[in-house]
């Protein structure tokens, strides 16, 4: 029997529920389908936000024909019988979920294909691409990023099932499912199977039930992770080492862990001890090198290391103010004396003009000369 987010999968943009800033009138993802442009992109995003489902509404609108291969388990030859189809004017569409679990040959098999204009790729990921797609295939490919639904989102889509749901039911569902659709229909579905009638208390233990395993692609994929990194900025290795032995044990990506941990030196270690960046780096080098189950034993050293490190986030707060400015000031004007005086007519404007390499003075924009980006307390 098909699941129920199968069953009531869209078929058209007029079905699709979220992602408006990319599916609203005039949005590049609607444009593509209403004007049937044919290119090759990958969507980004959080599991259960619409992904699958517009390859598969694009692929209709183009008359195309669509393969659906998984990065994880598509292999080669699979991808060389796809390519040697021939169907006439009709596109061929392979789209790759995943597209971040493919290893380098396999994606440089594709790229001449995709280049060409033989075959249309459209790759899904939950993963940034820039860290798993080869740079040759990602400048042929655009990139979508897909955002969480909304509480909302989610309610419209429950509306769409045969189930009569209470108000406080369906706001229930929209609230534990962390912007993830398939999410809330799968706790749906189980409760039915599980317990028959639908209401809260059903709801409830039904959740309880689907929460014991960790889901790469569901809320305890995110939790997870988030208890890991929280256990570490807490100085705590027992809880981290404990998150850790999770993930690895569900088959989580050792690399997306590595990668979390590198952002975590700099964020969170920062400043106290500088080349916490340098040993977080080559925990993720180890465990490019390694791999699993060994990596394993690279990650725990990593994670007491980073854990019982002394913890300093002034240079990533004073980065999110100075964002903050930019985005509300824009391009300010640079003090003409750290200006680069290229030209003899640029030294006459007074570029480079009073420029000391060791002063007091602010090298801010005027409008902005007193602020104070790297505050000297500590997080509270």
């Amino acid at each position: 029997m098909k699941p129920l987010a199968h069953k009531i999968r869209p078929k058209n943009l007029d079905e699709f529920v979220g992602q408006d800033h990319l599916m609203g009138k005039g949005k590049p993802l609607r444009e593509a389908i209403e004007k049937k442009h044919l290119f090759s992109f990958i969507l980004w995003g959080p599991p259960g936000t619409g992904k699958t489902t517009y390859a598969y509404i694009y692929a209709e609108a183009q008359d195309g024909e669509i393969f659906k291969l998984s990065g994880v388990s598509a292999k080669k030859d699979e991808m060389r019988e796809i390519v040697e189809l021939d169907f006439g004017n009709h596109p061929k569409i392979i789209f790759l979920d995943e597209i971040h679990r493919l290893n380098k040959a396999q994606q440089d098999f594709l790229l001449p294909y995709v280049e060409s204009g033989e075959v249309t790729l459209i790759g899904a990921t939950t993963e940034n691409p820039s860290f798993e797609v080869i740079s040759a295939l990602l400048s042929r490919c655009r990139v979508f990023q897909f955002k969480p639904l909304s509480e909302n989102n989610i309610k419209k889509i429950l509306e769409r099932t045969d189930f009569n749901l209470s108000e406080k039911e369906k706001n229930w569902l929209a609230s534990v499912s962390n912007g993830d659709g398939r999410q809330a229909l799968s706790i749906l579905e189980n409760t039915q199977k599980l317990y028959g009638d639908i209401n809260l208390k059903n709801l409830r233990s039904s959740l309880q039930k689907a929460h014991i395993r960790h889901d790469k692609k569901g809320s305890g994929h995110y939790d997870t992770i988030s208890a890991f990194i929280k256990s570490m900025r807490a100085s705590q290795p027992d809880a981290a080492l404990y998150y850790l032995a999770r993930m690895i044990k569900a088959g989580e990506d050792p690399k997306y862990i590595a990668r979390r941990m590198v952002i975590f030196a700099s964020e969170d270690v920062g400043m106290a001890k500088p080349t916490a960046l340098v040993v977080a780096n080559e925990v993720f080098r180890a465990v490019e090198t390694v791999g699993l189950p060994e990596a394993g034993i690279n990650l725990a050293h990593g994670a007491v290391y980073l854990s019982t490190c002394s913890k300093d986030r002034r240079a990533y707060r004073g980065y999110k103010k100075a964002l903050k400015d930019v985005d509300k000031y824009g391009n300010l004007e640079i003090p003409l004396k750290i200006r680069n005086a290229q030209t003899d007519l640029m030294k006459e404007k007074g570029y480079g003009k009073g420029y000391k390499m060791y002063s007091d003075k602010s090298f801010l924009p005027e409008k902005i000369r007193d602020k104070n980006y790297y505050k000297d307390e500590m997080d509270s």
